[in-house]
């Protein structure tokens, strides 16, 4: 499975990941290859996206503006960070925007509407009983309006660690911000977590 591969730039040798290779040939004019990440990276930028906005339809609008600034973005595309990263930075800022503008009207859908509409990461293959998923609904609600009470970069920076598993590093690219900037932000965002769902323990 390739998922580095080399490519020299300005006389220096440097490793990316297969998705930056992706976009470079998307950068040189193949169509296919933008069709790849797309299929590979979508469902992960409206599961964030949803996250950020708590609005699906919203997400889905903000999901084909990422992706559109991604296609536009080609011809002066570097690969200088992981694609990844360049991604959710354009998510992410999209998303704060969003929330500022305030275009997204969370009084338009439930948050409890979210499993059905992503089951791929919200329904386990086992079959529990009719009184354990009751209780996982719940306690899934909970943490959902938990994390969505947090301050914007705060709940940003937890979506990343938590839910997309990104480095610190990696998380402060997208936020431009420094490595201990994301840690104060997960810690402070953590604690105000803990605090909330204690009763969940």
């Amino acid at each position: 499975m390739p998922e580095r591969v080399k490519t020299d730039m300005g006389g220096a040798t440097a490793a990316l990941d297969y998705d930056a290779e992706l976009m470079l040939r998307v950068k040189e004019g193949d169509g296919a290859s933008f069709g790849l990440l797309l299929e590979k990276h979508r469902t992960p930028v409206v599961h964030f996206l949803y996250r950020m906005v708590q609005n699906h339809a919203v997400a889905e609008e903000l999901a084909q503006e990422v992706f559109l600034r991604v296609y536009r973005s080609r011809s002066s595309y570097e690969p200088t960070a992981k694609f990844t990263t360049w991604l959710f930075r354009i998510a992410t800022h999209l998303a704060l925007n969003s929330l500022r503008d305030g275009k997204n009207e969370r009084s338009q859908e439930r948050l409890d509407k979210d499993p059905a509409e992503m089951p791929a990461r919200q329904i386990s293959d086992s079959r529990p009983s009719v009184e354990q998923r009751m209780v996982y609904q719940v306690r899934l609600e909970e943490v959902r309006q938990a994390v969505a009470a947090l301050p914007e970069k705060q709940r940003a920076a937890v979506l990343m660690h938590k839910y997309e598993e990104m480095e610190y590093s990696q998380i402060a690219r997208v936020l431009r911000c420094s490595e201990s900037a994301v840690k104060s932000l997960l810690f402070r965002a953590y604690e105000t977590l803990r605090a909330h769902l204690a009763h969940m323990a």
